[in-house]
């Protein structure tokens, strides 16, 4: 789906921006007037015009906020914690050493921080013990979860995101919709998302279940979480990362990959064959197609790898090949029609899978087609929660 530029990855990350307005995520003026700013594939000028639009809003939402209008200073500051990380995306060449980076990075989540804060019930910000550190996470509740000051058990979400999504767009992304819903949600970033590759240098790991597995026991002791119904979701790569724990992680009663991903490592490995049979190599690929430099560059980061050749290794494990029939519990996986990252992967991960399952695709001609069908939000969390709400029965 084309969507204000003829570059497949801005035209993406655009949308993408832009479907948050559903849940007061992004204002569709603001939108427009910040991407025609942004000439065709610059990088630098999409970093400086989302982070002056960012800027702009948080200061309204910091005078409403002083002024005492708190729907009004939670809205603009949501906003703002959007635009704020979208104007980081790009900023991939050697993000441990860009102060630029960093600063849109915090301003992001602490923008977000202090938006959550204002919500009708405020979110806690988490620590989950984590080997010998903690993951950064937030518990968002339902309003009727703190019935009477005590914890009231509702179905919740455990959920975590992908490649390169941060705590701060969980709330946008699903846990705004869950929360309408009657579900209460447990958002965090494990190793090589977020804050913790850039402040804790902790990466991805393929064996996901030692992450999940500690935020499952830490989920058990929330009273507000009911023990026989918690969901794990992951997006995107998150695909890849909930599905191989659901495998290993019984606790868990249903798990929803949205979208599915069976080989991560495939993706990269075909990146790296196509540099290589052309002139130039992965330099020349990297310098005309902004989504392949994108890829390569946060793989760099995110893995904690120097090039290409120890990306393509790094990755090699991230298969669900031999594990897919371990998994139990009933599982939901989703599927793009024009997925750009993952195509077919869903539907081979699907036909693997032995427990009760459900696949569900969205259409380019319902406007759900694109990656984690971004713009179609409504219809994606319409269909992943009526199918959580028969299957939990709430």
């Amino acid at each position: 789906m084309k969507f204000l530029y003829d570059d497949e990855s801005f035209s993406f990350e655009a949308l993408r921006s832009t479907g948050y307005a559903a849940y007061g995520g992004a204002d569709l003026g603001e939108v427009l007037v910040t991407c025609r700013q942004i000439p065709e594939g610059d990088e630098e000028a999409w970093s400086a015009q989302w982070a002056a639009t960012a800027a702009r809003i948080e200061r309204i939402g910091r005078d409403a906020l002083a002024a005492g209008h708190r729907v009004s200073a939670r809205e603009a500051l949501l906003r703002a914690s959007n635009y704020y990380r979208t104007a980081d995306f790009y900023r991939r060449e050697n993000p441990a050493a860009d102060a630029e980076s960093a600063r849109l990075a915090k301003a992001s989540q602490q923008t977000f921080a202090d938006a959550a804060a204002l919500l009708d019930t405020p979110a806690r910000a988490l620590r989950i013990p984590y080997e010998d550190t903690t993951l950064p996470g937030y518990l968002f509740l339902t309003d009727d979860s703190l019935t009477n000051g005590s914890g009231t058990p509702r179905p919740t979400l455990l959920y975590h995101g992908g490649y390169d999504s941060t705590l701060e767009e969980d709330y946008l992304a699903l846990a705004a919709g869950a929360l309408r819903r009657g579900y209460n949600v447990i958002a965090f970033d494990g190793p090589g998302q977020g804050s913790n590759v850039r402040e804790q240098s902790l990466h991805f790991r393929p064996d996901w279940e030692a992450v999940v597995t500690p935020a499952v026991d830490f989920a058990l002791t929330v009273p507000e979480v009911d023990a026989e119904r918690l969901v794990l979701v992951g997006t995107s790569l998150g695909g890849y990362l909930a599905a191989r724990p659901a495998a290993f992680e019984h606790r868990v009663a249903a798990c929803v990959l949205h979208d599915g991903v069976y080989d991560f490592h495939a993706v990269i490995a075909e990146t790296a064959g196509r540099a290589a049979s052309m002139p130039g190599g992965m330099e020349a690929l990297m310098a005309r197609n902004t989504k392949v430099r994108w890829v390569v560059r946060n793989g760099r980061w995110t893995f904690g790898v120097s090039g290409i050749d120890e990306l393509v290794k790094a990755t090699e494990a991230y298969t669900m090949a031999g594990i897919a029939d371990h998994i139990t519990c009933p599982t939901l996986v989703l599927d793009a029609e024009n997925d750009q990252f993952f195509k077919g992967q869903p539907q081979r991960l699907f036909d693997e899978l032995t427990c009760q399952k459900e696949l569900i695709s969205f259409r380019e001609d319902e406007g759900a087609g694109e990656h984690c069908h971004e713009g179609a939000l409504s219809l994606f969390h319409q269909r992943t929660f009526d199918w959580l709400d028969t299957l939990l029965a709430v």
